[in-house]
């Protein structure tokens, strides 16, 4: 598949690994209008492809055209994005940046990144969850900025590192990700996402079903293989990592 050039975003592709990346360095990746089109239809492309943080909105910027876009790729299309998601934070995450954190399965953030719900200091409602009810309230109500290491204590991201190694710890993290079935991680994603909102016997006849679909999507018969690979060839421990995909299925 033939990846489009963007003014906007910058897609980089390396060892099974898609990185989609905001590229206003000049307005230290503030939103506009033209990013918000670009990232939606990069997105869009990017989640039927095979092969497969910010400040503040600019102010000046005519935004009207663009809220769609925004909408649409800043929480839709990321919280139901096909593959899995890492947010990777190195710099500065306002306002509604955190929308987007939210909405990828996984974040990590470099020590010295620096996050603040911001919207409280210029009038309007925060647009990103923060974690806890009382971390939220807290931040939502000050503005008060954290860096990564607070994100990581009160669980806005699973880890902070120092920025020297940042980027070595998401690629890890990525390709831990990697070693797993791709339905079964779709179909984990999916699961998670819609219990949350389900008592507990719309859950359970919720994940029964998801099950059921999942022997008919899943072509690399994910339960069968390690089920074999444990039961039968007592090669696999399922506590102690994935079992071994065929090289072939991985690409």
């Amino acid at each position: 598949m033939t990846t489009k050039k963007y003014e906007t975003v910058l897609i980089e592709k390396q060892d099974g690994i898609t990185w989609l990346i905001m590229n206003r360095p000049e307005k230290r990746n503030a939103m506009s209008p033209q990013l918000h089109i670009e990232m939606d239809d990069a997105l869009a492309d990017l989640a039927v492809d095979p092969q497969n943080f910010r400040a503040n909105d600019d102010a000046p910027a005519a935004r009207a055209k663009a809220r769609h876009a925004s909408n649409q790729w800043r929480w839709q299309r990321l919280s139901t994005f096909p593959q899995p998601t890492i947010a990777m934070v190195n710099g500065y995450c306002f306002g509604g940046g955190f929308t987007q954190v939210c909405a990828c399965d996984l974040a990590v953030a470099a020590d010295e990144a620096i996050f603040g719900l911001s919207e409280v200091n210029w009038g309007i409602l925060p647009g990103g969850i923060v974690s806890w009810n009382r971390d939220a309230m807290y931040y939502a109500m000050t503005g008060d900025l954290f860096d990564g290491k607070k994100a990581k204590e009160i669980g806005f991201v699973n880890f902070s590192y120092p920025k020297a190694v940042l980027k070595d710890e998401t690629i890890k993290l990525a390709k831990k990700l990697m070693e797993k079935s791709p339905a079964v991680l779709r179909y984990t994603k999916e699961a998670l996402r819609a219990v949350r909102f389900m008592n507990e016997p719309q859950a359970a006849d919720y994940l029964n079903a998801k099950s059921d679909a999942l022997k008919y999507i899943d072509k690399e018969n994910s339960r069968g293989e390690g089920m074999k690979q444990f039961l039968d060839e007592k090669t696999y421990r399922p506590g102690f990592g994935a079992f071994k995909r065929e090289k072939t299925k991985r690409a």
